[in-house]
């Protein structure tokens, strides 16, 4: 297989930094282990990272990807990580090599992605409405790297992740999700539960003693489902779409909706219990992003009007008292009476 396949192996070397026991990665190993654990969360997300992270080992036997749904900015994330005292985390480069016992946090507005033996951070299309997202994150190490993958949802809204967990189950690896009773945000990891055969839900307490215990293991030597629908790329983990004018390179039916992002035509695919819709643009939605996509366009669109019936009124009421001074007293009136139906429509669009 070609590298960064399901047949490639990383080995670790000498150590880099003995304080931490970072590890460099060889192209070829002879026994895989667990050794790619992804790691997904959006909101109570920090909390719940920093407890999973800071109980790994100094010499975790693994390299650890973490992609946290933030805001475009600064992240402090790495930062925060790496004062935990275990494992060095940081921003990776583009092109990095992957390294045992190191932390990659995704930067804010740039999807993570594996590729090849090496990080890549790119500025594709949005997923789920966010950049990053996780799904991409997990989708492109589950082709990478196959049963060797260790994938982990924490706290979080809405569904993210959810379809890159069940790639990375189509391919063998390992499937963890917090317990969402104690979940700040339940969302995800019961859309995780519902849509995927996951195979430990956990306690935050217990997940890192479990990841530990998997990088110890050998992993199964499964063989993916290639052709499973989750693990396609799509755009935001470096996938081309076809131009789509052949039945057969449409991914998937021509949609009644449109894209909340660009309002191009939507296609939309059933992939095995997982419904999703993707434009040529390369935007992609879940069910449930989809959804919240469309309420956040629709209050966008309420607010917009109110600010245009609330700016009407003070327009048409400054342009009365312009007539009224001017002695245009039935100019005055009409503009009165616009200005009243103007209130009326704009405390109705308040409500």
């Amino acid at each position: 297989m070609a590298p960064g396949g399901f047949g490639g192996r990383l080995e670790a070397g000498r150590p880099r930094d003995p304080a931490h026991g970072v590890q460099e990665f060889r192209p070829e190993r002879s026994v895989a282990t667990h050794d790619i654990i992804v790691i997904g969360a959006s909101a109570g997300g920090v909390e719940a990272i920093t407890s999973v992270i800071a109980e790994l080992p100094r010499d975790l036997h693994a390299s650890v990807f973490v992609v946290l749904h933030m805001s475009r900015g600064r992240s402090m994330l790495a930062e925060i990580l790496t004062r935990l005292g275990g494992l060095p985390a940081a921003q990776p480069a583009d092109g990095e090599s992957l390294q045992y016992g190191r932390i990659y946090v995704a930067m804010p507005d740039h999807h993570m992605v594996l590729e090849g033996g090496v990080v890549r951070i790119v500025h594709s299309a949005a997923e789920n409405g966010v950049r990053p997202a996780v799904d991409p994150l997990f989708r492109s190490a589950a082709r990478a790297y196959g049963p060797r993958v260790v994938g982990v949802i924490l706290t979080g809204n809405l569904d993210d992740g959810t379809a890159g967990l069940a790639a990375i189950k189509s391919a063998g690896g390992v499937a963890i999700v917090q317990d969402p009773d104690e979940a700040f945000a339940p969302g995800m990891p019961r859309s995780a539960i519902a849509a995927v055969s996951v195979d430990h839900v956990l306690p935050l307490r217990d997940i890192p003693v479990m990841i530990t215990a998997l990088t110890q293991e050998i992993a199964a030597p499964v063989h993916a489902h290639e052709s499973s629908a989750h693990l396609q790329p799509m755009e935001p983990d470096l996938g081309q779409m076809p131009l789509a004018l052949e039945p057969k390179d449409r991914p998937g039916r021509v949609s009644v909706l449109t894209c909340p992002e660009c309002h191009g035509t939507l296609w939309e695919a059933d992939e095995e219990s997982i419904l999703r819709f993707r434009c040529r643009v390369g935007h992609v939605y879940s069910a449930e992003s989809m959804l919240a996509a469309q309420t956040d366009e629709v209050d966008r669109a309420l607010w917009i009007a109110l600010r245009t019936l609330e700016e009407r009124v003070a327009l048409t009421s400054r342009l009365a008292d312009r007539a009224r001074h001017r002695e245009h007293h039935w100019v005055a009136r009409a503009f009165d009476q616009r200005a009243r139906d103007a209130e009326v429509e704009a405390s109705s669009a308040g409500r």
